[in-house]
């Protein structure tokens, strides 16, 4: 477990949500913040995010939702350790379950609304490891993404949904891994900048739909055409998400 004095006790939300994170490690940024934006959760539906790190994902959606019923998956006990501690001094019920998601602990075969997900950004060949082993392990692919499809689709119950957010590079994946048990897939590339290619989606799914493909307008994050100084240039839409906990679900219709 990570000791006292190697972690940093950080605002999310405009301060809404205080977050211990390690100072070395893996450390949360704007991607669970966004993938919380855009789950589309009502108060008393049930979600489960796979690998849940500290659990900022959920808790942003619980300060938007309350009533939401959190249950998180982690691999790594030190953050597993950090997600439970992080829901208890919010306030926030959630469910950690430390495990595997390739082999999906009894405590979490149950049905969900929901399924949420970051999987690692960087396959196992790409790139140069990280020297901190739970930053390794976060971002770098050891699980195939395919299997993290999978295993969000069986807990889907029927009608929920599946929501991910991932590198721009890696959409072929994600849509060659929903299989007939998904359909009505809609893809919202994130674009750094206007006129920029994007560099992340977010890739929404339901278990039995049957509306088409949608690929929708992006979200643009940063104002300008480059970055100008010391300061976040976020975009309004960005800006409200990070600070106010403003929700995206309405870009998905």
């Amino acid at each position: 477990m990570f000791a006292v004095g190697d972690l940093t006790d950080d605002g999310f939300l405009g301060g809404r949500l205080r977050i211990l994170q390690p100072r070395v490690g893996y450390r949360a940024a704007t991607d669970p913040v966004l993938l919380a934006a855009v789950t589309d959760a009502l108060p008393g539906q049930t979600v489960l995010e796979l690998g849940c790190g500290a659990g900022v994902a959920g808790l942003c959606l619980a300060a938007r939702v309350p009533g939401v019923v959190l249950a998180g998956l982690e691999r790594q006990p030190a953050y597993a350790d950090l997600a439970r501690q992080n829901a208890a001094r919010n306030a926030v019920a959630m469910e950690v379950v430390e495990g595997d998601l390739a082999a999906m602990p009894p405590a979490l075969r149950r049905s969900f609304d929901h399924v949420i997900a970051n999987p690692p950004y960087f396959g196992p060949a790409s790139g140069t490891p990280a020297r901190d082993p739970g930053r390794e392990a976060a971002q770098r692919e050891e699980t195939p993404l395919a299997l993290w499809v999978d295993a969000a689709t069986r807990r889907l119950a029927p009608g929920g949904w599946i929501t991910v957010i991932h590198e721009a590079a890696r959409l072929p994946d994600l849509l060659a891994a929903t299989d007939g048990r998904l359909g009505s897939l809609a893809v919202l590339p994130l674009i750094p900048r206007a006129g920029r290619p994007a560099t992340r989606v977010i890739l929404r799914a339901r278990k039995g739909g049957r509306a088409a493909f949608r690929l929708l307008a992006p979200l643009v994050l940063h104002d300008g055409p480059a970055h100008d100084g010391d300061r976040d240039s976020f975009s309004p839409d960005l800006r409200a998400v990070l600070r106010d906990g403003a929700a995206l679900c309405s870009r998905f219709g």
